[in-house]
């Protein structure tokens, strides 16, 4: 047999990560003491927004140095590898591929939308896991999830309800990043912070008689000077704003 002159990874790789997974060495059920100390870690999924970087190769290099080293030891070892929706981010990617072509979401339509989102998700998630099979990760493929599937959903949601009954969550009004592209709120982590120079405007006015919420009275005054007429029982007199029909204190 000719020896090649270059180490040729890829054609090493490619054999050694499908000999693997044919005969099937990584998963626990194959572990020759069925009652064995069992070893279970999730990866940590890659988002489906691109493709594996070097950030994951260490990563995953060092999960899998650890789960190869406890099968060693003669443990019952699952490595679960799956992919993350990325909810929003993986929205804008796909986004910014239609305004390529010219359309927008709203152009395609919730359903059309919604399918051009899992065309990239069956693309991205391919690659990465061909990724992973080429860096030989000694995973348990038998298993693989994604972060929508059916069973991963409900066990979200249950943790949420329990969070909410057991009083450690709660619901209330807050100042939210609100995205006019998105149309949609966003966390903190996805708002790029940027500090620009401003003006700050003090406004004062005079109240003629006091009521319950002059920010109410300042609102339909400036919609009544602008509509030119009275509105909302609000009557416009040289420098005063009186309002009718309001309690008094």
């Amino acid at each position: 047999m000719e020896i090649p002159k270059t180490y040729e990874p890829r054609e090493v790789e490619e054999r050694w990560s499908s000999y693997w997974e044919n005969k099937g060495f990584f998963l626990p059920e194959n572990t020759k003491d069925a009652k064995a100390p069992v070893f279970s870690m999730v990866i940590p999924p890659p988002n489906v927004t691109g493709y594996l970087h070097m950030g994951h190769a260490l990563n995953h290099t060092l999960q899998d140095v650890l789960a190869r080293w406890r099968r060693m030891s003669g443990d019952r070892v699952l490595w679960l590898p799956g992919t993350d929706h990325a909810g929003i981010a993986t929205q804008m990617v796909v986004e910014r591929q239609l305004q390529q072509e010219g359309v927008s979401r709203l152009d395609l339509g919730r359903e059309k939308f919604v399918e051009r989102i899992w065309e990239w998700k069956e693309h991205s998630g391919g690659t990465i896991q061909k990724q992973m099979r080429v860096l030989g990760e000694s995973v348990d493929w038998s298993r693989e999830r994604f972060t929508m599937d059916d069973g991963l959903s409900h066990a979200v949601k249950e943790v949420f309800v329990r969070l909410y009954d057991d009083g450690l969550i709660y619901r209330g009004e807050y100042m939210i990043n609100w995205s006019p592209g998105l149309q949609t709120a966003i966390s903190d982590l996805e708002v790029e912070m940027k500090t620009i120079k401003g003006k700050l405007y003090h406004i004062a006015y005079p109240i003629g008689h006091r009521v319950n919420s002059p920010v109410e009275g300042l609102a339909e005054a400036y919609q009544a000077a602008n509509d030119g007429e009275q509105k909302s029982g609000l009557l416009k007199t040289p420098g005063r704003f009186h309002r009718r029909g309001h309690n008094t204190a």
